[in-house]
């Protein structure tokens, strides 16, 4: 008799179960296929890579100042004799305090860069994550789709096996209008 209520409520259960699960429906989208199919990306990618010039040129200008002066300090040591000796040591340690502030310069150019290079990132690219996550709650409302998992992270709160979800990926893509073809992700750096 016991077996018999167990194998019920287990029956029971299964069919809950199945009946929950039935109104749930899962998809899934790959972010970075949408990311490389939008003319949006490339065009910031572009203004990033530009700004990047700018700023490494700006930093091996500096480079170059204090390879110049370092060359000339070298030059200046090598007439160090007796007669001179005080008047190019008192040059020499002018020199060094000169590439001891070029140096200082360089690493504040180079914090610098890679702050105005990492703000420019978020000022351009905020939005874009904004207008993609707002096309795809849009795609998944549409079609009755209660959870959407991205395939392109592989990180602990993303579902790593989509089978039987449907991948909403191509309709996010035209709700943007971006291209439709499958583009190859770069690869992520981390």
């Amino acid at each position: 008799m016991n077996l018999i209520k167990v194998l019920f409520i287990t029956a029971g259960l299964t069919l809950s179960a199945n009946a929950v699960n039935a109104q749930q429906k899962i998809g899934n989208v790959n972010t970075d296929d949408i990311f490389a199919s939008l003319a949006e990306v490339k065009t910031i990618t572009s203004t990033i890579d530009n700004l990047t010039k700018t700023r490494q040129g700006e930093v091996e200008k500096l480079i170059g100042e204090y390879q110049t002066k370092l060359k000339a300090a070298q030059e200046k040591e090598k007439t160090l004799n007796e007669t001179n000796k005080e008047a190019v040591t008192k040059d020499l340690m002018a020199a060094q305090t000169d590439l001891e502030a070029i140096g200082k310069k360089i690493e504040a150019a180079r914090a610098q860069a890679a702050k105005d290079i990492s703000a420019k990132q978020t000022e351009l690219f905020t939005p874009l994550q904004q207008k993609i996550h707002g096309a795809i709650s849009a795609v998944a409302k549409e079609k009755g789709i209660n959870y959407v998992f991205d395939t392109a992270s592989q990180g602990a709160n993303n579902l790593i096996y989509t089978d039987g979800s449907e991948d909403i990926t191509s309709a996010v893509k035209t709700k943007l209008g971006a291209s439709n073809t499958t583009a190859k992700p770069a690869a992520k750096s981390k």
